[in-house]
Formats: C-alpha cells, structure tokens, sequence
C-alpha cells in the first residue's frame, strides 16, 4: 500500500506538470483511477465472468441479458480495466451471434478488438478477431471474413497460441467452402485437422474431418467424403458427441442419396432421426430437419405417400417451435410432393405457404436487422453519456486534486521558507557571536603575550643579577629569537603544531638555563600525527608548562626534576599531556601562601579563558583541561600531570 501511495502522488505531480503545459490530464486521470482500483475490483470482474459463462444458458433461454455479464461490463468500463472489458465484449459478442443477432455481435466483437488493441494483448487480439471473422461468415461477408481471420492467424502465430492458430484456420477452410474454392477448403482443413491432432482435441478433429467430407462432396468426390464422415463420426462417438453424431449420420445420407442408393441413404438419416428425438438433444430444429430430408429422399424415390408422412411431421414440429425457415423449405417439399402426385391446386397452395414463410423471413430479417442497428445506435448513445459524464468527473476530480495540490505545495512552501529564514537568521547570529567569541580570543591572547614577556625579562634579570655575563648573553640570545616567534605566532589564531613546539623547546631551554638545568624534558609527538597540518591556538601549552616548572620542579630536594609532554590524536581530539614529578599541588599551594599570598597566575588564568571560548565556538565539550595529583607506592605526592583537550583543527 506505502508503495501504490507513492505512485499516486508521483502520478498526480506529473498530472499538474502536465496541466501547465497543456497536456491531456485526463490520461493521467485514468492512470491514478487504474492504480486506486487495484487489484480487488479486477478479481471482481473475473468472477462476474466466471459466473456469466455458468449461467450462461440458463439467463440465454429466458431472453434475457446474462446480468453477471453486464455488472462486469460496467465495473471493468468503471475502473477502466481494458482486459475485462475484451473479455467480456467477446462473451456478449457470441451470446448474440448464438441468437443469430450477427450485427450486434460484429460491434461487441469490434469493442472487443478495440479494448485488446489498446492493451496490447495479441491473444485477446487473435480471439477478437476470430470471433469477428465468424460473425461476418454467417452474414455472407465472405471477403471481409477472410480478412480478420488472416490477422488473427498472423497474430496467433506471433504468440504461438496454437489454439487462434487452429481456429483461424478452420474458418478460412469455411470460407474458401462457402466460396465453392474447394480444393483451397481442404488444403486449409487438412492443416487444422494436423494442428488438432496434436493438440489432442478429438472434438475439432471430428470437426475439421467433417469439413473435409463436405469439401470433397463439393468436388462430387463421394467416395472421398463418405470416408471422412465416417472418420468423423467415429470421433463423434468415441466423445459421446450426439449432436456430432446427427450431422454426420445426416451427411452420410445426403452423399448416398446423391449416389442413388436410397436404402442406405435413409438407414442413415432414419439413425440421425433416432438420435434428434433423444431427450438429450435439447434443439427440436435438429429432429424437424430429419423429418424433411427423409421426407425429401421419399419424393426422389417416387414414395410420396410416405414422404408427405414424415414432411408433415417435419411441418407439425415447426409450427408447434415456430421454425420458419424449417416450414418455408417443409412447404415448398411438400408442394412438389404433391406436383409429382398430380394434384396441381394442393402443389400450389403449400408452394404459396412456403412462399409467405420466406417474405415473411425477409420481412423479419430487415426487421431483425434493423432492430439490431438500432439497438447498436442506442448502445453508442448510451456509451458516449456515459464516457461524457466521465469525462466531467474526471475534470472535476482533476481540478480539485489539481487545488488541494497546489494548496498544500503552497503550505509546503510557505512552511520551508519559515524554516529557511528561522535557521538563517540562527545561522547569521551564529555567526556574529563568533566572530564576537573570537575577537575575545585574540584580546585574551594578547593579554597572554605581555605576560610571558614579563615574565621572560624577570628572568633575565635574575640572571644577569648573578652576574654571568656569557651566560646571560646567550640567554638574551635564545630569549629575542622566542620573541620574534612569539609576536610572529600571536597574529593567526591557530598554527601549526610544529610551531607552537618549536617556541616551547626555546621556552624550556630558557627556563633551564635560568634554574641552572634542575630539569629535564621531553616532547614527544604521537606517529600519526603530521606536525606540519595540524593546527593549535598559540601559546596554549606554555602556562601549564611554566607552571609545572615553577610551582613543582624548582622546589625539588632531591634528584633531578622531569617534565613530560606528549601529544596525541584520538579521532577528532588533540589531547597534550604535561607531565612533571614536581613536589605537588598542595605542597607548592602552602610554598605560595607563605612567599606570597596575594599573587595570582595571569597565565593560568588567561588560559582557562580561552579554552572556555575554544569549546563555546566549537559548541563542543572536547574543549577543557583536567588536572590530576600524582602518588607514588606510599601515598605521598609524586608530582601533576596536567591533560588539555582541544578540538582537532587540520591544515588541510
């Protein structure tokens, strides 16, 4: 279901893109109608079909239209399912052929062909146009009949459906029969008798057997066609096919009659009788036909008393079932029985009769004919309101889909540009307290420069003090080159890592050369660390240093004093570790109360501040400064080791 939504709205965004550019919104309509509708209403209609076909008869015999059919139609024209619809047409199409309603048949076939087209469904196509081909078969349109019957062969063998392919056949055989082309009838039934063989269908090789037999009768071959009714018949009975049995059992008559050899020619047609005036062979024209070909055999054989018995029973029937076209030819037998008996006046009334039956046959042909162009005009009628209000809905439906989208497209922007102007004005002022953070790190920075100067020059002057004058100069050496750094360093707000060690290395030289090298150091800096890239806030290092320096290692007793610093990189943290086995903090805190309990560190100070605006601009909580109390074995202060965690800052 999340799936189809997703294609709805895709659809309906093309619909809109498509109604700017003046394109058929309509199409994209009925694709969004296509998609709502799947797949419960398409099952719905292949049920309607089902139940149409098994009671199909039962609705057929009763006059009326077969109501699961045409709920199906109606559901299938709703949803706009093209394939329901061709199947369905197909069914309505043979239901009036059955009827021989031939021109209502030939248009719901034609809508047949049309929906199967327009789905690109070639064995819908193929059975469209079968279906069709017969149609105008059985209104003698024999050129136009052969046409769709050759498409449908094309579009069956495209397929391979071998069933179209057979069936499309055979009728060409039909046709090339009733066109007296007979030799061209067996050449196209000796094909489809071929293909039903191999698809195993004893019904159509019984079929196309027969057909054979009537197109070597054409040809007065009887010997030939006696053969292949016999074949047939054979299927026939093997099938239990009674109705099948009948026609052949007729056929063999007619051929024997033909050959003069009557007594045969009736046994055959008395077996047809037997089997027309079993129950189970529901249409009475079947028996009533009998009747008058054993009829019409009798007045060949000169037995007219007799014939005009079984004529008149073909006559009794027809009247009772209304059979006209059976009464027109039972009349006009009847008329030339008597003709043969000599009795003129009776010849001329039944010929009379039979002649009032056929206008009357004419007359309800046209009527017949015209009854169904009518019904086919109404149809259309119908059809062309019914797709006309659709379109109405549809544009109705199109257009307020088409308002609501634009609505909420608007929402939708109107919404994005809130939230674009709220996280841009974020963004500015996010921006401006930056710069604002910065101009206080810079003002910071360069309260910690004069800083360290003063408290550089007080070394030197304690140096000088103790009047080493070499030594001192040496001092002054190394203490304008880390001045020069320092003023180079504190105009960038970061700089490489390298830099900011090479100024602590001259810082530590001075440091140890002012305390007569009571210390020793180490820097060491982690491998995967380049030096060159890696950026860090000048001057961040040093106060921690100097404070490891003056506050622990120059109030050592014993031993040589160390420091340590080490620098690392974990993810996106710089971490330098300064390391010293000074005597302590609490120690160093009572040395400092009792020299001097007014003075505060600058530096220390000065950088704490800066850390805290590092981690604000950052809006980071990497950005701070832990300070741990080192013991040793027995508890006793081992000296500090100092951790400042900065956020990662890279050259490139």
């Amino acid at each position: 279901m999340a799936h189809k939504g997703v294609i709805f709205t895709v659809v309906l965004l093309v619909g809109m893109w498509m109604h700017v550019c003046g394109q058929d919104s309509l199409l994209v309509l009925r694709t969004l109608d296509s998609i709502r509708s799947m797949p419960n209403d398409t099952l719905k209609v292949h049920r309607l079909l089902a139940k149409s076909k098994n009671f199909f008869r039962f609705f057929d015999r009763r006059g009326q239209e077969n109501p699961f059919l045409q709920e199906a139609i109606a559901l299938s024209h709703k949803i706009r399912y093209n394939k329901g619809l061709s199947e369905a047409y197909n069914e309505l199409g043979t239901a009036k052929r059955n009827k021989s309603q031939y021109i209502l048949a030939a248009d719901y076939h034609e809508r047949a062909l049309r929906f199967a087209e327009e789905i690109r469904d070639d064995r819908l196509t193929a059975i469209s146009l079968n279906n069709m081909g017969v149609d105008y078969r059985r209104r003698d349109m024999l050129q136009k009949a052969f046409e769709v019957h050759f498409r449908a062969l094309k579009t069956a063998e495209k397929i391979k459906d071998v069933r179209n392919i057979t069936i499309a056949i055979n009728s060409i055989g039909n046709i090339q029969l009733s066109a007296g082309k007979y030799r061209d009838a067996i050449e196209e039934f000796t094909k489809s008798l071929r293909l039903e063989e191999e698809s195993n269908n004893p019904l159509g090789v019984a079929i196309n057997l027969g057909n054979l037999g009537y197109a070597y009768e054409g040809l007065g071959q009887l010997d030939k066609a006696i053969e292949y009714y016999n074949r047939s018949l054979a299927v026939n009975q093997q099938i239990d096919d009674l109705k099948g049995q009948a026609i052949c059992y007729n056929c063999l008559g007619t051929a024997y009659q033909k050959k003069k050899n009557y007594p045969l020619a009736k046994e055959y047609m008395q077996k047809a009788l037997v089997i027309n005036d079993n129950d189970r062979v529901k249409d009475k024209i079947h028996l009533a036909e009998s009747y008058l070909s054993i009829g019409r055999l009798l007045n060949e054989e000169n037995k007219l008393e007799e014939g005009r018995g079984y004529i008149r029973q073909s006559i009794d029937l027809g009247l009772h079932w209304g059979f006209k076209s059976i009464l027109q030819d039972a009349y006009k037998a009847l008329g030339e029985n008597f003709h043969k008996a000599g009795e003129y006046d009776s010849s001329i009334n039944n010929t009379n009769i039979s002649l009032l039956y056929k206008d009357s046959l004419l007359e309800e042909k046209s009527t017949t004919e015209f009854a169904q162009m009518q019904a086919m005009y109404d149809v259309h009628q119908k059809d062309n309101q019914i797709r006309l209000l659709q379109q109405e809905q549809d544009i109705n439906q199109l257009r307020i889909r088409r308002n609501l989208a634009l609505a909420i497209a608007l929402a939708g922007f109107l919404f994005m540009l809130i939230v674009g102007g709220f996280f841009y004005i974020r963004h500015r002022n996010l921006q401006a307290n930056r710069q604002t953070l910065q101009l206080e790190l810079r003002s910071l920075r360069s309260q910690m420069n004069p800083h360290f100067i003063f408290n550089s020059l007080s070394s030197i002057h304690r140096y000088i003090w103790s009047n080493n004058q070499e030594e001192a100069s040496d001092y002054l050496t190394k203490f304008s080159k880390l001045m020069r750094m320092i003023l180079d360093n504190s105009q960038h707000t970061f700089i490489p890592l390298n830099r900011e060690l090479d100024s602590l290395r001259l810082y530590l030289d001075l440091e140890a050369l002012r305390c007569n090298n009571i210390f020793d150091y180490r820097i060491q800096v982690a491998e995967n660390i380049n030096d060159e890239e890696v950026l860090i806030p000048p001057m961040i290092i040093q106060p921690y240093v100097e404070n490891a320096i003056w506050h622990g290692l120059v109030h050592r007793k014993e031993k040589k004093g160390r420091l340590d610093i080490n620098v690392s990189l974990n993810g996106k943290v710089l971490e330098v570790m300064v390391t010293d086995n000074g005597i302590g903090r609490k120690m160093a805190m009572e040395i400092k109360e009792k020299k001097d309990r007014t003075h505060n560190s600058m530096g220390m100070k000065v950088t704490e501040g800066r850390i805290a605006l590092i981690r604000k601009i950052n809006n980071t909580k990497d950005a701070n400064v832990e300070v741990h109390d080192l013991e040793d074995h027995g508890g006793q202060a081992a000296g500090t080791q100092v951790r400042i965690k900065l956020p990662a800052e890279f050259l490139f």
